[in-house]
């Protein structure tokens, strides 16, 4: 079996990233790998030609990716402790796309995100980011599904 040396973790903060955390957290250790934690802020609709009062656009996207790094800068200070061997990353853009970018740009050995586990409508209607990023992956990726029974 290949060992782990870049392990990249998908989050969208969701309590079904937190629970695969967990697992790219536990392989990162055991294999002294690299944690690469990333976080894709989906490209808003383009609000441009409509009236958005008190904010800019421009304002808009960066007191989103403001927000999002301290929601990342949380999470790594509330749960990764002593652990140093990692690197964090917010990209703007289409999630599937930026995860599989970031993973072959970093070299990832593995692919750690959660799964909502949607089915039916809901699956058609929303699709599935783990499913795309499985489907069109050059790099083995895991997947996590919160057990809600």
């Amino acid at each position: 079996m290949r060992e782990f040396k870049n392990i990249l973790y998908a989050t969208d903060f969701s309590e079904s990233s937190d629970y695969a955390f967990q697992y790219a957290f536990s392989l990162a250790r055991k294999y002294d790998a690299s944690l690469l934690l990333v976080h894709v802020i989906n490209e808003p609709v383009d609000l441009r030609g409509f009236y958005v009062p008190h904010i800019s656009f421009e304002k808009l996207e960066e007191e989103i990716q403001q927000g999002a790094q301290k929601m990342m800068e949380k999470f790594c200070r509330t749960r990764l402790g002593d652990f140093k061997n990692y690197e964090s990353f917010i990209l703007p853009g289409i999630p599937y796309d930026e995860i599989i970018k970031k993973a072959d740009e970093q070299q990832a050995d593995l692919i750690v995100m959660g799964t909502h586990g949607r089915t039916g409508l809901d699956h058609v209607l929303f699709g599935s980011t783990a499913e795309k990023v499985v489907r069109k992956s050059n790099v083995p990726v895991m997947t996590i599904r919160i057990n809600e029974e």
